[in-house]
């Protein structure tokens, strides 16, 4: 499970160094071919837009794919602001990330773990005019987040705790991502040397977190790193985590995102703080509801206005509601009082607020059915202005001080690129896909909706085999999206594509529990999953067999994480079904209660075991009734998920191994609930043609 919109983990591989070529899609007179297997490794991942001060050039990151390693390599570009240029700037066989600029543009500051003995993230410096790259940071435990101040002097750095078992030879590089994170042994390790860890010591009410592992007392806390003298100072000692600094248009002051009280495992009421960016100052609370304010999960920089005077951010729901509610855009005073609502009658969410340099208006992203567009209101309130249409999905974008847009966005049709917003035109910046686009014969997305069992209208999309023949029913396989709360939206989804180019029609709902239709869809689920988004996914299907595209006798299903979670609750009360997989799923909702994450949303949403097992017992039925199932099933999922811990797979794999159906577990090795090794992705994806291919055709 996941609250945000699920991403979708691609392959990528490497293109040549310095500038690439601008070909237009669809350049050159090649025929065009359906997409391979092998193709979603030259796909190249677009993220970390950050615009330079003069709005001359952007700077974002490139994620590909070494082979030899085994790994995605990111670099450092820059595209100037007509398109025209796309430079890439790092190439180093380490990683490169999050790019941003030096407010007087001389200098472009990235985050990179090259030379650092444990492979932490430190923070460098590119001069823009010539020469190396200098790293100026040595945080022991890396760096997470940082930004500028507005004189360039200084830095607000988001940094870890040094891993106090980091000396211990028994740890590996891996094993240093948490607490006690257990890493892989390395070629050439020689075990009978390492020494033997201490004991893992449990005394907080969250104690697991994927990738971190379990939770001792390291914290993120905010530091204030002065470039000249290279020292940094811990503003925000104390037992709690600070997250999204922003500076103040002064330079006087820190706003960040943090949790505080005297347990904050038990709540999320995150809380936008206060500090002078000085030593020894002292933070104080400028947002004081009992509600997730700025949530770090969309992460949502707290917005300063350009006068200094207000903050806008996003002020979350009831924490009962947890990643049910509707997040509003507000807006605060800096000397204290209460906020105001911006989009209070606006019953979508909304992420990534930024003022206008005037500060007249704000620009934010706006989710709705199956898109995220761009849009503005006015700062003291009013109506809300969409700046971008159609079929697309804005993922983020920056804003320059001369007001000009550069935004990563994806359709169908194409990954994630970089575009200029112009008024409501969208203008290419990068083309890092185009040469492979040119080579492609995509499968058609189209969009549906349709009646649930209940008459309740539902959306979702499908996507045509390239060589599409109307009138022809074709194998289909039904996709369900994560989360629960997110939405299959108008971007490129690369596991679709190769599902088309294999001959299968592809379908997706958006059943109630997504997200972009309004808060009272997105409950509709609460403390009842797999019964009317079961219904409406199912319909989806239905819908499609009505139309004639669907051949009712040749069906799949299969999803990751909650899209592996509903899979088993639909092939639990359907048997229409010849072949579903199910990645990073749980059904015996029992087992989840302290082996993974979610201990806060459970208690929130079920109560506690002890006092509602019949909400445990009833929502259970996949395993409890694992008789009922007759699918072949096909489970995978990482051994080292503390998202959705492997031990649920396992339960349900037994079950139906038990029960004498045709099932299998593929379990990757030192793998979290994202899939992280090219080779492993490689391998899911061949995993499931092969599963869909021996039981669909």
């Amino acid at each position: 499970m996941t609250r945000c919109r699920p991403a979708v983990a691609c392959t990528l591989s490497l293109l040549a160094l310095g500038t690439i070529a601008l070909a237009a899609p669809g350049g050159g007179t090649a025929e065009r071919r359906p997409l391979a297997l092998d193709d979603l490794s030259q796909i190249r991942a677009v993220s970390d837009a950050e615009i330079s001060p003069d709005g001359a050039w952007v700077a974002y990151t490139v994620s590909v794919v070494e082979a030899k390693q085994d790994a995605f390599d990111d670099d450092v570009w820059m595209s100037s602001w007509d398109g025209q240029k796309n430079l890439r700037l790092t190439t180093s066989k380490e990683s490169e990330n999050t790019p941003r600029f030096s407010p007087d543009g001389i200098y472009l500051a990235f985050l990179s773990g090259r030379e650092d003995d444990d492979g932490e993230d430190q923070i460098w410096l590119l001069n823009r005019s010539g020469g190396e790259a200098e790293q100026v940071t040595s945080f022991k435990g890396g760096v997470t987040d940082y930004v500028w101040s507005p004189d360039g002097k200084r830095l607000a750095v988001i940094a870890l705790d040094p891993d106090p078992n980091a000396a211990d030879a028994s740890k590996t590089k891996d094993d240093k991502i948490g607490d006690h994170g257990a890493g892989d042994d390395k070629p050439g390790d020689d075990k009978e040397d390492k020494k033997t860890p201490p004991p893992i010591v449990i005394d907080r009410f969250q104690f697991k977190e994927d990738i971190a592992g379990y939770l001792g007392k390291r914290r993120h806390h905010l530091y204030l790193f002065d470039l000249a003298t290279r020292k940094a100072e811990n503003l925000t000692p104390g037992d709690h985590d600070e997250l999204l600094p922003a500076f103040s248009p002064d330079g006087k002051s820190i706003a960040f995102v943090t949790k505080r009280g005297p347990d904050p495992d038990r709540n999320d009421n995150w809380d936008i703080y206060l500090i002078d960016a000085r030593t020894g100052a002292a933070a104080r609370p400028v947002t004081t509801n009992d509600v997730a304010d700025d949530d770090p999960s969309w992460e949502s920089r707290p917005a300063w206005s350009p006068d200094g005077k207000s903050i806008a951010y996003l002020q979350g729901g009831p924490q009962k509601l947890i990643y049910y509610a509707v997040d509003k855009l507000a807006v605060i005073p800096v000397a204290g009082g209460a906020p105001r609502l911006l989009t209070a009658d606006l019953d979508r969410t909304v992420t990534k607020p930024r003022f206008s340099a005037d500060g007249a208006s704000i620009i934010f992203l706006l989710e709705d059915d199956r898109s995220v567009h761009l849009a503005r209101i006015p700062a003291a309130g009013g109506k809300i202005e969409r700046l971008t249409s159609g079929r697309r999905i804005l993922e983020s974008f920056d804003l320059s001080r001369n007001g000009r847009i550069a935004a990563q966005v994806s359709t169908p049709s194409a990954p994630t690129e970089l575009f200029a917003v112009e008024g409501s035109d969208l203008r290419p910046l990068s083309r890092q896909n185009d040469p492979l686009l040119a080579k492609l014969k995509l499968g058609a997305t189209e969009e549906i909706s349709f009646k649930s069992k209940d008459g309740t209208v539902v959306d979702g999309l499908y996507v045509k085999p390239p060589d599409w023949q109307q009138g022809k029913r074709y194998p289909t396989i039904l996709q369900i999206h994560g989360g629960p709360v997110g939405q299959f939206g108008n971007e490129f989804m690369d596991e679709w594509q190769l599902f088309a180019a294999n001959g299968y029609v592809v379908v997706g709902a958006n059943p109630r529990g997504s997200s972009g239709r309004g808060q009272e869809y997105c409950k509709a689920i609460y403390a009842d999953w797999g019964n009317k988004d079961a219904q409406d996914v199912l319909a989806a299907v239905d819908h499609l067999t009505d139309k004639g595209i669907a051949d009712p006798n040749h069906l799949g299903v299969g999803g990751w994480s909650y899209g592996g979670i509903l899979t088993n609750y639909v092939i639990a009360q359907d048997t229409r079904f010849k072949a579903a997989t199910s990645g990073a799923s749980i059904s015996n909702i029992l087992a989840g209660y302290g082996t993974d994450m979610y201990i806060r949303e459970y208690e929130q949403e079920l109560g506690v075991p002890w006092k509602n097992p019949e909400a445990w017992t009833r929502l259970s039925f996949p395993f409890l009734h694992a008789d009922k199932i007759v699918t072949p099933t096909l489970f995978l999922g990482g051994d080292k998920d503390f998202n959705v811990p492997l031990l649920n797979s396992e339960q349900m794999y037994q079950a139906l191994k038990s029960l004498g159906r045709d099932t299998q577990l593929i379990i990757y090795p030192g793998q979290f609930h994202g899939l992280s090794k090219p080779s492993y992705i490689k391998d899911r994806y061949e995993r499931y043609l092969a599963w869909f291919g021996a039981h669909l055709k």
